[in-house]
């Protein structure tokens, strides 16, 4: 089974999420999407984070919804996996073990385009690009009109036709708070 892990805080989930999970499993040969929930980002602020189970709820609630409406037997999936995993959440870390624990299927990374712009700062990434695919979404409404790009390692797959969600979770928190 090929799987595409969907990192985040998810702090919190909102439809831009749901809308690129549903497009990337429509438009990928990706039989499911995990949204793996980070309960602590390495590269990020914890302080702001919502608490992890609540976070993990409003993603398991929000695919859950979109679930009863996916093609060809499609899934989105919320995971804690990284609960369990030690802490802070590195991506390498977490594909080990996913790889231990589910030998039998096919991992690959989806991220955004923010983060394709720092990924030389995660931890082992030469790990990262030499052992998985990645999916790299465009974060800004300027997009790069390669849809492919070679890298010594691996590949990585700019998703230039994606819809555009002008949305974040750092807008939806900013907005919660006034």
């Amino acid at each position: 089974m090929n799987i595409i892990i969907f990192g985040g805080s998810f702090n919190p989930i909102h439809y831009g999420h749901i809308g690129l999970g549903r497009w990337v499993l429509e438009h990928t040969e990706t039989d499911e999407i995990w949204f793996m929930v980070s309960p602590n980002n390495p590269l990020k602020d914890a302080s702001i984070l919502a608490d992890e189970a609540e976070r993990f709820r409003g993603v398991k609630c929000a695919v859950e919804e979109n679930n009863m409406s996916m093609p060809n037997g499609k899934v989105l999936r919320a995971s804690d996996f990284e609960f369990y995993l030690p802490r802070p959440s590195y991506t390498a870390n977490t594909l080990r073990e996913l790889q231990k624990a589910y030998p039998e299927h096919r991992f690959s990374l989806l991220i955004g385009e923010d983060n394709w712009e720092i990924f030389s700062r995660w931890r082992e990434y030469e790990f990262i690009l030499a052992n998985f695919p990645i999916y790299v979404y465009p974060r800004h409404s300027k997009r790069v009109n390669e849809a492919f790009v070679p890298l010594p390692y691996g590949s990585v797959t700019y998703l230039k036709d994606a819809p555009y969600y002008d949305i974040s979770s750092t807008e939806i928190r900013e907005k919660q708070k006034k």
